[in-house]
């Protein structure tokens, strides 16, 4: 687990990481007075959401990230920072005039634990909404929904393995099928203070 300072500090790294590729099209280096435990592999995502006008939850304006702890977490950070700004595929790229009003997330991700069953309908016992995030990989089709997404959508155990298995692009319940793995991972949830 990460302190709160921690996750602050990744969050000011983050944002500045995309306003020095947006300005100057430069990916920053890691300070040198990271914390040596932000230099551990880890995976992460940073998710950019626009600031809702109710101050409500803000719509998405881009979502990247590593599954797997491929990197070491303040470089993986700097990584998905720029990219979910600048190469979702969803949206185009992120203005400078637009950074004001985006918020930033920050998910540090545990390690992948591949689910096992003995039959399919046995995933829906394993599978704990608000606290796992859920991916879903059949030959190379491979899908990944964050822990807070099926709390946002008020969805159940079984619409959350179904909606991660349409974001892999597979039909909704190919997690009946034998091929299909299954795998949960936890996440700790950095974002932005008002």
């Amino acid at each position: 687990m990460l302190s709160e300072e921690k996750g602050e500090f990744l969050l000011k790294l983050a944002r500045k990481s995309i306003n020095s590729y947006i300005k100057d099209k430069k990916i920053i280096s890691p300070p040198q007075k990271t914390p040596e435990s932000l230099k551990e592999t880890m995976g992460a995502f940073v998710t950019l959401n626009k600031k809702g006008i109710d101050r409500g939850k803000g719509e998405l304006r881009g979502c990247i990230g590593y599954c797997e702890p491929i990197k070491p977490l303040v470089n993986a950070v700097i990584e998905v920072a720029i990219s979910a700004a600048s190469s979702d595929p969803r949206f185009p790229p992120v203005k400078e005039s637009e950074m004001d009003e985006i918020d930033l997330e920050i998910s540090v991700l545990s390690k992948p634990k591949l689910l096992e069953v003995e039959n399919p309908k046995d995933y829906l016992k394993k599978i704990k909404v608000g606290l796992d995030g859920l991916i879903v990989e059949k030959n190379f089709y491979k899908g990944l929904l964050l822990p807070q997404v099926p709390v946002e959508w008020n969805w159940d155990e079984e619409e959350f393995l179904c909606n991660t298995c349409m974001k892999a692009g597979l039909p909704s319940d190919c997690w009946y099928d034998a091929d299909t793995q299954i795998f949960n991972f936890q996440a700790q949830i950095f974002h932005e203070k008002e």
